[in-house]
């Protein structure tokens, strides 16, 4: 049996191949990223036996660029094995000079295959490889967003610092159609009244009108403005008002895609409550076959939510954090998925967050044992293809307050 351990990068890869007892076979080779690059990497290997069975094959999860690789080995029939770079990375460490290159990673690579420590990561199928890419932009849609609001907000501050008090919303419809035509308090008092009356009308559908309109004139008279660069921040307002639109309407998008292709997996996982259709995605495609995970430590583990241990001799570390090691995209969906079952009123959910709380635990600790609780459910559910079911009937379930928090 022949190890392959193949350390993946953009345009060429390394590889080295290595016997079972870690004897390594001639000089490691790069691997072009590329057809012709495929063809030499199959011409070295009959070189070496002409059994494709005979060679097992590993390689990490290196961004997107492992993909081509992987599949193009899978349908030639081959064993691939691919790994977290945590797991090699663990292995480096007992090298005692710590030198980091192509060559040494390759070998690497191959002695974490050879030696069978290491947890597969398995390529999803393509349904929910395609929500994962859905999602995954879905989150970068938002957190764009999300960024580009908040320098609106720190050039409102500088133009028009009375701005924030006129809507309860700064970037709701109404809110969003005036800034698009009027910034500056200068700009506001320059248009026609009727003008501003209609367009407030027609954003708000007849909920502002004339008295509106007097109100944001009178402070916008009255406003304590650095009239310093106005003209700039206002054109620079306006461009990123027309982008937070489009990327609204992205997101819009997004999610009718995500609803119906979610639809198709027939999966109970929207069941539990504070999980609807695009964390219920996010999620899912994170964790793909839910099989590959022996229980719900394991898969607590990859989503990077178990607490981080710490022993030396005799100490034991007593306040663990989250290892944060997993995947931050499920990491993040399973934070939005407790923080909203508890904003919804879970029945279970909501008295295991109050028990937290009772104990002394903040708000943050308590939110963690959530998402380590959801994990079980999710875990159990996704298990037995069956619909969540509370612990208690949800009238005894005690309620309580709690602000409101954008769950995007």
């Amino acid at each position: 049996m022949y190890i392959v351990g193949i350390d993946i990068a953009k345009k060429a890869h390394q590889a080295q191949i290595m016997t079972d007892t870690g004897a390594k076979i001639g000089k490691a080779f790069k691997v072009l990223n590329t057809n012709e690059g495929f063809r030499d990497l199959q011409k070295r290997l009959t070189e070496v036996s002409d059994d494709p069975a005979s060679f097992t094959f590993g390689m990490e999860a290196t961004g997107h660029y492992w993909l081509n690789l992987y599949t193009h080995l899978t349908d030639a029939g081959c064993t691939v094995y691919v790994i977290n770079p945590i797991q090699s990375d663990a292995l480096r460490g007992l090298y005692i000079r710590k030198t980091k290159n192509d060559t040494i990673d390759a070998c690497i690579i191959a002695d974490v295959i050879r030696m069978g420590h290491f947890s597969d990561t398995t390529l999803p199928q393509e349904a929910l490889l395609d929500l994962r890419d859905l999602s995954r932009q879905r989150f970068y849609l938002v957190d764009t967003a999300s960024d580009l609001k908040r320098k609106v907000i720190t050039m409102l501050d500088r133009v028009f610092p009375e701005y924030d008090s006129l809507f309860s919303d700064v970037f709701g419809k109404t809110s969003m159609d005036l800034l698009a035509a009027c910034t500056t308090p200068e700009e506001i008092l320059a248009i026609d009244s009727d003008k501003l009356c209609a367009m407030l009308q027609r954003g708000s559908r007849g909920r502002f009108g004339g008295a509106k309109a007097e109100e944001i004139r009178e402070t916008a008279k009255n406003s304590f403005a650095a009239l310093l660069s106005s003209q700039t921040l206002s054109l620079l307002i306006k461009q990123m008002i027309e982008q937070i639109r489009l990327l609204e309407q992205q997101i819009g998008d997004i999610e009718v895609i995500i609803a119906g292709k979610l639809a198709e997996q027939h999966s109970p996982i929207t069941t539990i409550p504070g999980i609807g259709n695009v964390l219920g995605a996010a999620i899912l495609s994170e964790i793909g076959d839910i099989t590959r995970f022996s229980g719900p430590e394991k898969l607590a583990a990859f989503a990077g939510i178990d607490p981080s241990v710490y022993e030396s001799g005799q100490f034991r570390g007593t306040h663990a954090h989250m290892s944060k090691r997993g995947s931050p995209y499920l990491r993040r969906a399973l934070w939005l998925a407790a923080t909203s079952a508890i904003l919804t009123g879970n029945p279970e959910l909501t008295a295991f967050y109050e028990k937290k709380r009772a104990q002394g635990k903040n708000h943050l600790v308590s939110i963690g044992y959530i998402c380590r609780k959801i994990v079980n459910i999710i875990f159990a559910v996704l298990t037995s293809g069956s619909t969540y079911i509370p612990a208690f009937p949800q009238e005894k379930t005690p309620q309580i307050p709690s602000p409101h928090i954008d769950i995007s």
